[in-house]
């Protein structure tokens, strides 16, 4: 199925921990544009009517769980795809972590796209969209993005990075707890199998 190679995929990326200062884990959610607002209405309608933004360091644990796993029985897991990565590179500035951390995501998250939903190699138009911080305004964060997507031609579908805040983006916000559910498994809590069949999150 070629459904997917001219329509546009939005990869919402959030982090857990600080390039050049503690283990670093990103934290996606890949879907169809045209599906994005049916996952952020399933995500918001499991929340509170007066809940602001949702950040997972911020929050009790099991309210998390609870919450990721009414998420996960509401929306159809084959049309999105959530992924956890461990960020492999830890020497060097830390925009220059930050920035291979993501290409590693991105990388790893869009085969699994094309494999599990667009069952197919064609794969176009994906617009990457990431919490803003210090690490990903920086020049070197864009130095070292422009230099791999330059080198590597598994990073041709990506046509734009976009940086918003994630206090207005719930989809962000289901990234970054994403992102965090790797202290669940860190902490023995959770191994990787439970993290996918309870969760639907992957980690790679």
């Amino acid at each position: 199925m070629a459904k997917g190679k001219n329509k546009k995929i939005l990869f919402f990326i959030d982090e857990f921990g600080t390039a050049g200062v503690s283990d670093l884990y990103f934290g996606g959610v890949i879907a169809l544009a045209k599906d994005t607002g049916r996952l952020d209405k399933c995500f918001s309608d499991q929340l509170e009517a007066s809940a602001n933004e949702i950040h997972a360091v911020n929050m009790d644990d099991q309210y998390l769980k609870d919450l990721m796993r009414r998420f996960k029985q509401s929306a159809s897991q084959e049309h999105f795809i959530l992924i956890n990565r461990a960020v492999s590179i830890r020497q060097g500035a830390a925009p220059i972590i930050y920035a291979q951390g993501l290409i590693e995501t991105v990388k790893v998250g869009l085969k699994l796209f094309r494999e599990e939903v667009l069952k197919s190699e064609h794969i176009n138009n994906v617009e990457i969209i990431i919490d803003i911080n210090q690490h990903n305004t920086h020049r070197d964060f864009e130095s070292e993005i422009s230099r791999e997507q330059s080198e590597d031609r598994k990073l041709n579908p990506v046509k734009h990075i976009a940086r918003i805040d994630s206090a207005a983006s719930r989809m962000l916000q289901i990234a970054d707890i994403v992102a965090y559910s790797r202290k669940f498994i860190i902490n023995r809590e959770l191994n990787a199998e439970q993290l996918k069949r309870d969760y639907g999150i992957h980690t790679k």
